[in-house]
């Protein structure tokens, strides 16, 4: 018997496990955690907790492994030779384009983190930097695929890249106040320069592009339909944000979490009813 006849049950199982487990905990990983962080990571920031337990680098790494499980559960059935190929390219273009960003300036400011997130590339960047990534440029595509399955590629590409771009707004001012990055000459949105938002257009382009070539969009479009948790992430990354956000009054990007979570929230093609 061959290894592939061997491989493919397998597989089979450990996708059913995983998603499983996802299924019966969907209210746990996408709300009760990061309510949990979001508490913890605020307690440390105002030393309440110690910064160093509060956001130990292995424990931030392990609960954001938690909140994308349903990520992973819902694309891995869609991982092949190509889409591996693809999310490959894109890790290595995480690394690189962000070592580029810390050694020159470019494309998103002069930066540096003010913590390790775990191990350190050449002890400048984050090993696990996909793991963080990754998240927002698929939940990006995922979302425009709930609402726009049957857009062109160009409108696809163009409405990813804009909602890239709103994650990243509601990203940037929490992470700065927590301190886990921040700027050399701060900007004027809540300490984030304008240059970041330019330098998201390029590397988001770069990564969508190879986005789009790794995944058979059909196939995307049909598990996206059959998977009632497959952006739950983005559930977890609002909740998660948007009250890190409204407790050190960016309320800008507390209103971009609300728009956009009332927007899933109301869309017919998902479903959150977990209670």
């Amino acid at each position: 018997m061959s290894e592939t006849v061997v491989a493919r049950p397998t597989r089979r199982r450990v996708e059913s496990t995983l998603e499983r487990v996802v299924e019966g905990n969907r209210f746990t990983i996408a709300v009760t955690f990061p309510l949990v962080g979001t508490a913890l990571l605020i307690a440390g920031r105002e030393g309440l907790v110690p910064a160093a337990l509060a956001m130990h680098p292995y424990l931030l790494i392990a609960a954001n492994l938690v909140m994308v499980s349903p990520l992973v559960a819902g694309l891995t059935p869609l991982i092949d030779r190509r889409a591996l190929g693809g999310l490959a390219v894109l890790a290595a273009f995480t690394w690189g384009i962000e070592l580029v960003g810390v050694l020159t300036g470019l494309p998103y400011g002069d930066f540096s983190y003010g913590l390790e997130l775990g191990p350190m590339l050449f002890g400048l960047v984050p090993v696990g930097l996909p793991v963080f990534y990754f998240p927002i440029l698929l939940n990006s595509y995922l979302l425009v695929l709930l609402f726009l399955g049957g857009a062109s590629l160009p409108r696809r590409f163009g409405l990813t890249l804009g909602i890239v771009l709103v994650l990243d707004l509601v990203l940037d001012p929490g992470a700065v106040a927590l301190g886990f990055w921040g700027w050399d000459d701060p900007g004027a949105y809540y300490g984030v320069p304008a240059i970041n938002y330019l330098g998201w257009l390029l590397s988001g382009s770069v990564a969508i592009a190879v986005l789009q070539l790794s995944f058979d969009h059909e196939a995307v479009v049909e598990r996206l339909d059959d998977c009632g948790f497959f952006l739950d992430d983005l559930v977890s990354f609002l909740v998660l944000w948007g009250l890190i956000n409204a407790y050190f009054g960016n309320w800008f990007p507390v209103g971009l979490s609300l728009s956009l979570g009332g927007a899933l929230l109301a869309s017919d093609g998902f479903d959150f009813d977990v209670l």
